[in-house]
């Protein structure tokens, strides 16, 4: 399945996406398939990059198949179920965001806060240690103010004994909630221990402070070269978004769609909402489309602001709804994407329901297996029994007889609960499926072959075998994985021989030749 999804992935989809002279090079159950589509996988498909008609047939074929399965899973509705749909608006969100942001000014305001923490007197990483009483939110005003009196006689005995190197470590591990010494950076830590932590010299103890999570005294142990902003970068433009509900890239962009979409602002409305707090008037226009002072009291409802930030918030939102509602349309690139993350999606779960699920009939696989016993025939005999390793001759000669009139599935059992249920274990047992060179007992005993003699095992001397040799597998629980392989493949043969007989393919020959030769 994670292979199904990797090839879509890179697929091309939509015959839009692409240029105007985009011959269909095939129609699957009706729907056309642009060259550019079928063009984008094959070369996705065919790293080797071999040519030929032959290839592109083979690949034509392969992808009109996917096709078909696709075609069933929306037969089936599968496109139409609540988890699905659910599915597909998180990725699209998710994948959204980066088209709902100018990544120039994302990147600029990344590279001028690096460039900040550069030159701070004190950039890079640090390795502290800590004294942290961790607060609960709902902590009592008698307890803070215990904790507060705690870590400050801590701190008062620090100062004092401030030539004893080993003292701040006892009362880490006498009095801190976290033991170890942690590597920190600006992009890892919160505010109020960045600004502290950042101020402090190689060995300096802070005073007594508080973070979100409770109350600290820290020393800095070590520091370090700040990295390079390609490994940063990424770090501080999360951070950022964290901290401010509008960042640079989403600000900046808003203000490019303004001028694309035409957005106009209505003097006398905007004047009304700021003077009285609410308007019924028209507040500015997009694209033609009128947004008044209802729709905006919709939106600040959810906002608690003020007036003039809540009208900045719903502009800015109404400008990226619309841009949002046009992704597909203006990116050839987003459209591509999300139509690959719904048929990878709906390929899995056609494939899961067709054939993942008639695997686990154990039924199934069994009468498959009788039909396919001599497929899984091994090269050369291999023993299917037990080694056995005994005090003496007697115990040994004992259990092989004792195991001849017990079922081969209670072997182990029995010997545990008949030779090895005292104190002393009589009998040391093996018992597998072996081939020639997996048990030197068995290569000696069985299978006669071994040019040096086997050792025997210190406290079990004596060794002997019960069993048999074997040509293959008695049942298809030994070849499970390979069994259900074949069988995968069986019920996918199966599956296509259906969706080609009742499904319909044309591949026009003519554009097949002109793929990535035009």
């Amino acid at each position: 399945m994670i292979r199904l999804f990797l090839i879509l992935l890179f697929w091309g989809f939509g015959g839009t996406v692409w240029a105007q002279h985009d011959p269909i090079v095939m129609r699957v159950n009706g729907k056309e398939v642009p060259r550019s589509e079928f063009e984008y996988f094959y070369n996705k498909s065919n790293p080797s990059g071999e040519a030929g008609s032959r290839q592109l047939d083979v690949y034509a074929n392969r992808f009109a198949d996917i096709k078909l399965k696709i075609a069933a899973a929306e037969t089936a509705g599968l496109d139409t179920f609540r988890l699905f749909l659910e599915e597909q608006n998180t990725y699209r969100r998710r994948l959204a965001k980066n088209y709902l942001m100018d990544k120039k000014a994302v990147e600029h305001a990344a590279q001028s806060y690096y460039d900040k923490m550069k030159s701070a007197r004190y950039a890079g990483s640090v390795r502290i240690k800590h004294i942290f009483t961790y607060l609960p939110q709902n902590i009592t005003k008698r307890a803070l103010h215990e904790a507060e009196v705690r870590m400050d006689s801590i701190y008062n005995a620090l100062v004092r004994r401030a030539a004893n190197a080993d003292f701040f470590d006892a009362c880490v591990e006498r009095f801190s909630d976290e033991k170890k010494a942690l590597w920190k950076s600006r992009l890892q830590m919160p505010v109020e221990l960045e600004e502290v932590v950042f101020g402090l010299q190689v060995g300096e103890i802070s005073r007594p402070f508080f973070t979100p999570e409770g109350i600290h005294i820290v020393k800095v142990l070590e520091r370090r070269e700040l990295p390079s902003f390609e490994e940063v970068k990424d770090e501080i433009t999360r951070r950022h978004n964290r901290r401010h509900e509008v960042n640079e890239g989403t600000r900046a962009l808003v203000e490019k769609l303004k001028k694309e979409y035409r957005y106009v602002p209505n003097k006398a409305g905007v004047h009304e909402l700021l003077t009285k707090g609410n308007t019924g008037r028209v507040l500015f226009t997009l694209n033609g489309k009128k947004y008044d002072g209802n729709s905006f009291a919709r939106f600040a409802a959810a906002y608690p602001a003020g007036v003039r930030r809540q009208l900045e918030g719903f502009i800015a939102k109404t400008v990226l709804d619309y841009e949002d509602g046009r992704l597909e349309e203006k990116y050839p690139e987003f459209r591509t994407l999300m139509q690959a993350h719904r048929d990878s999606v709906l390929l899995v779960e056609v494939v899961n329901r067709e054939i993942e699920q008639g695997l686990t009939d154990e039924a199934e696989l069994k009468a498959y297996f009788e039909t396919h016993r001599s497929d899984y025939y091994w090269d050369e005999p291999r023993y299917k029994g037990i080694v056995l390793h005994g005090t003496t001759k007697r115990v040994v000669k004992q259990a092989r007889k004792f195991l001849k009139q017990t079922p081969e599935a209670e072997w182990m059992d029995a010997i545990r609960l008949t030779f090895n249920a005292g104190g002393s274990p009589q009998i040391q047992a093996e018992q597998g499926v072996f081939a020639p060179g997996d048990n030197g007992y068995v290569d000696k005993l069985v299978f006669k072959i071994g040019r040096t003699a086997v050792a025997p095992i210190l406290s079990f001397p004596f060794t002997a075998v019960q069993g048999s040799k074997r040509k293959g597998p008695d049942c298809w629980t030994e070849v499970r994985e390979p069994l259900t392989a074949a069988y995968r493949q069986e019920l996918e043969r199966r599956w296509m021989t259906r969706l080609r007989a009742t499904g319909k393919v044309e591949i026009d020959q003519e554009v097949l030749k002109t793929v990535n030769n035009h």
